[in-house]
């Protein structure tokens, strides 16, 4: 292995710690002892582990290759795997029926349990006739929103009654992090069914104040337009849909946030007012208007994420825009005058709101992250600029949320 990285065992080390582990007077090993032909798999994923690393990458005619702090790092003591020795360190790790379900749709979802203490998101595909995988560390331990420092405008949607909240951001930009962190608020102070919907379950709640009953697409349910219809049957208070992902999934939801249930859900997109024209545009013409209608009177909010490189060059830190659903926003979206959903941004913030130029340049201001990365994330690099120039705005936040596990690394 030809990076750097600070007290990481070599892949002989860990070969070794595991063969003295196996021996009978030794304690139990922390992770598994590697065998068959999957070995060097469980080893490369124990480097993402100890490294602080967020994914791994493996594919025919490559290093296994992690990502750091954003950027992709080759594992070459690994070698050079070929496509049969990928295809079979995958298959090994694969049950009967997930090998069965892949070789039908050529794609696959699931989450693999490297130990108590390390879990991934798996996504394994097909590319150029051979099999390929990304592995999506998921931290074990869901952090409060205390330790991630969420301002109140996030916060306060965990005390909401009802109504439909909004977590976007691109893929990898801890929306996962702050939606388990909004869920287990909810889970220590109140005292309600929570219902969730993923594929595959990212963070594992317990029953505390609340009662959680987490469903995963594929396993316990065939899809989350499956599970929504029947969820309503189920008595919840509180719904999370893992992805929004196509027009019965959106139709549903909302009609879960109609009927007096809180719903949070996730969306790929960058900004609030794309994700309200993302969910807009999904339906034809003719029923555009009602829906604008419906999302007017069941939207709360919308938390759109990005990670920023910090300047110390240790991990990153989360920027983030936040739009509270007020009165005019609501106008606003029933209008159809989503251009204008900017302008309530940049002036509310007295409530909890703010662009995410206006949290960038708050960030550079103090030192947190550099000017360039900034540029790189900005929506519009002339106000950003400008607001640079002029000293920024000071938001509610007083440090940029930093999560401490895959994307923050020594920090997990």
């Amino acid at each position: 292995m030809s990076i750097d990285v600070q007290g990481m065992p070599t892949r002989a080390a860990l070969r070794q710690q595991w063969a003295q582990s196996a021996a009978p007077a030794a304690a139990a090993p922390e992770f598994p002892t590697p065998t068959g032909t999957d070995g060097d798999l469980l080893l490369a994923l124990e480097t993402v582990v100890r490294a602080g690393a967020s994914d791994l990458h493996v594919t025919a005619d490559a290093h296994p290759t992690m990502r750091l702090d954003g950027k992709l790092l080759p594992l070459e003591e690994y070698g050079v795997w070929s496509a049969a020795r990928v295809q079979a360190a995958l298959t090994a790790i694969m049950t009967p029926e997930q090998r069965e379900i892949f070789e039908q749709e050529l794609e696959l979802d699931f989450a693999y349990d490297l130990s108590a203490e390390a879990r991934f998101r798996v996504n394994i595909y097909q590319q150029r006739s051979a099999r390929g995988a990304a592995f999506r560390l998921i931290p074990t331990r869901i952090r409060t929103v205390e330790e991630l420092d969420l301002p109140a405008g996030i916060t306060r949607f965990a005390t909401l009654p009802r109504g439909l909240v909004l977590v976007t951001g691109p893929t990898g930009s801890g929306k996962s992090t702050t939606l388990a962190a909004l869920i287990d608020l909810i889970n220590r102070t109140r005292a309600e069914h929570i219902v969730t919907v993923e594929d595959p379950i990212e963070f594992m709640h317990q029953h505390k104040k609340a009662v959680v009953n987490q469903r995963e697409v594929g396993h316990d349910t065939h899809s989350f337009a499956a599970a929504l219809k029947h969820v309503l049957r189920q008595d919840p208070d509180v719904i999370l849909v893992g992805e929004m992902r196509d027009l019965e999934t959106i139709s549903v939801a909302l009609t879960a946030a109609e009927t007096g249930h809180l719903v949070f859900a996730t969306l790929h997109t960058q900004s609030a007012a794309q994700t309200i024209d993302r969910i807009i545009d999904v339906y034809p013409p003719h029923q555009q208007g009602q829906v604008r209608a419906q999302l007017a009177a069941t939207l709360q909010g919308i938390v759109c994420q990005t990670l920023v490189p910090r300047a110390s060059g240790k991990g990153r830190v989360a920027a983030s825009e936040i739009l509270i659903a007020t009165s005019a926003v609501s106008n606003l979206i029933r209008e159809g005058q989503i251009h204008q959903i900017g302008s309530a941004l940049q002036s509310g913030g007295s409530l909890g709101m703010r662009t995410l130029d206006q949290h960038l340049a708050d960030l550079v201001n103090r030192g947190v992250i550099k000017e360039d990365a900034a540029r790189e994330k900005a929506h519009n690099v002339d106000e950003l600029r400008g607001m640079l120039a002029t000293g920024g705005m000071a938001p509610a936040l007083d440090t940029g949320v930093d999560f401490g596990d895959s994307f923050s690394r020594g920090q997990r």
